[in-house]
């Protein structure tokens, strides 16, 4: 029994923080912007720029 007047502060404790770091993640931004990284993945990246030597190097 007594063991509860250690777990119940230290699980107050643990819910402060928890509520904190979601305060602090929503002040942030962190999910104002669902959508847009998950289709980040999916665009394909801007091609590479041929050179003339890189058809000189095809050729040989």
């Amino acid at each position: 029994m007594n063991i509860l007047l250690l777990l119940v502060p230290i699980s107050i404790v643990l819910l402060g923080i928890a509520i904190g770091a979601f305060v602090w993640a929503v002040r942030r931004g962190q999910f104002d912007d669902l959508d847009t990284p998950a289709i980040d993945i999916l665009r394909d990246d801007p091609a590479p720029l041929r050179t003339q030597d890189d058809g000189d190097r095809d050729a040989d």
